[in-house]
């Protein structure tokens, strides 16, 4: 094998998928499967152990999934990318395996050239997505050019404030907020309760319809 072949860590719970795309990687010239992996958990112990260039990822698998796996994986070892790999095609899935660090989306189905292609593009700094996916969000941000800036519906917010209303318009709670963006709880809690006050709502559900109205989350 090629000492510059990209080196590849295959992750999913399915054992006869899995197995079946590291066939078909390791027939593909440039790239070697150096460790697979059936859960999220697993996922991030190999990463962090064996430093792999890519990790094809999937999403729903047991003990962690694979946003939670992506981003600690992002987080302790950022020169690795990630490539989301999954039958799941939803703007939520897509959105939170980006915000978790990902460098690539494909749904499961895609081609060898296909994926060998993703593997290569992230390799040279992209990121990229299928065509599926890139469909979806073009006709997502399509959408959100016809939306007010939040800036313009919420004035009075500071522009941190904004962001913390978009991750809770996104369903995060603070815990996840502060994981996220590098703060306390108490840190956005406080934020949360301002938040609360400058919308005049009485709790999170009301901030969460306020904010998707405006076009966040």
């Amino acid at each position: 094998m090629n000492t510059e072949a990209v080196r590849i860590l295959v992750v999913d719970d399915h054992d006869e998928f899995r197995k079946g795309l590291e066939a078909l990687l390791g027939a593909a010239d440039g790239v070697e499967v150096v460790g697979s992996a059936s859960d999220g958990a697993r996922a991030v112990d190999l990463a962090l152990g064996l430093q792999p260039d890519v990790v094809l990822m999937d999403l729903q698998m047991p003990r962690l999934n694979g946003v939670e796996a992506t981003g600690q994986i992002v987080a302790s070892s950022p020169h690795i990318s990630v490539i989301v790999l999954s039958m799941l095609d939803d703007e939520e899935s897509v959105f939170a395996a980006v915000r978790a660090g990902a460098r690539g989306y494909l749904l499961k189905g895609a081609r060898r050239q296909e994926i060998v292609r993703a593997i290569e593009a992230v390799e040279a700094g992209e990121v990229i997505f299928g065509p599926g996916i890139a469909d979806r969000m073009m006709t997502y941000f399509r959408g959100l050019r016809t939306r007010p800036a939040a800036a313009e519906v919420f004035p009075d917010l500071t522009e941190r404030e904004r962001v913390v209303l978009g991750r809770i318009a996104d369903g995060l709670d603070n815990g996840a907020i502060a994981r996220e963006l590098g703060l306390s709880v108490k840190t956005v809690r406080n934020h949360a309760s301002n938040i609360f006050a400058k919308l005049q709502v009485a709790h999170r559900a009301q901030a969460i319809v306020r904010a998707r109205e405006a076009g966040l989350g």
